[in-house]
């Protein structure tokens, strides 16, 4: 989820209950991080789930280990809770939006394709998003998202 309201990584489905760790190893979303996340000699980070191992590319929250934390790290670990809880305002956004994804109700894992109608409702609410409606994560972050011929020019280049 970027902070414009847009889903912009996208992977699975998965077989069977997995660990978090264990799907970021097989997205390949690190090695695409290294490629995409350094700019001339500057090196961004996105913050991910506490289960996620830390590295260069990708940042988690301070861990109580044989030290107590910090004040600052306690602050830090507080600001970037309501940032995780605006990642999960983008995935609601899309199960609203499609009716269809409501899995427990409609969809049958095994008699329908399932990952392909997430990707397609996904497409469509970020189309939603890029059109003004639904901006509940970007109007979070004060953020616009692209306009929708932009974003289309993205998908297709």
């Amino acid at each position: 989820m970027a902070p414009n309201g847009l889903v912009v990584n996208l992977d699975g489905p998965w077989p069977e209950r997995r660990h978090d760790s264990g799907m970021l190893a097989e997205s390949g979303l690190i090695k695409l991080l290294t490629t995409k996340m350094n700019v001339i000699g500057t090196i961004y980070r996105i913050y991910g789930d506490p289960a996620y191992p830390i590295s260069e590319y990708l940042e988690g929250p301070f861990r109580n280990g044989a030290l107590a934390l910090s004040d600052e790290q306690k602050d830090f670990n507080v600001a970037m809770a309501g940032v995780r809880i605006a990642v999960e305002w983008g995935f609601d956004e899309v199960v609203q939006q499609s009716a269809f994804l409501d899995f427990e109700k409609n969809l049958k894992v095994l008699l329908q394709s399932v990952g392909s109608l997430y990707t397609v409702g996904t497409l469509l609410t970020n189309c939603r998003v890029c059109l003004g409606h639904g901006g509940k994560v970007s109007d979070f972050f004060g953020i616009a998202p692209p306009s929708l011929e932009q974003y289309l020019k993205n998908r297709l280049d």
